[in-house]
């Protein structure tokens, strides 16, 4: 279910701001982070990233970079 998706402080802006290009892990914009820090799906919005192996962009708060690291930590807790 993805009705999260439209309680996002993300729905009217510019999705470059989230899919920079040549992000490859490089930081990403600050609009971007303050859009998620504020925003009151970013839980959501980060399970919904990790759950379906999203790796582009800026989900829930976190790069691409980041949520590498999370699934990484989630497989040594598990093992």
């Amino acid at each position: 279910d993805d009705a999260w998706r439209h309680h996002a402080n993300c729905t009217d802006l510019d999705p470059a701001l989230f899919f920079p290009e040549g992000q490859g892990g490089a930081a990403v914009p600050e609009a971007a982070k303050a859009a998620c820090a504020a925003c009151p799906v970013r839980t959501d919005c980060l399970d919904f990233a990790l759950t379906n192996g999203i790796k582009a962009g800026y989900w829930g708060g976190t790069s691409q970079r980041q949520r590498r690291q999370i699934r990484s930590a989630r497989r040594r807790a598990a093992a």
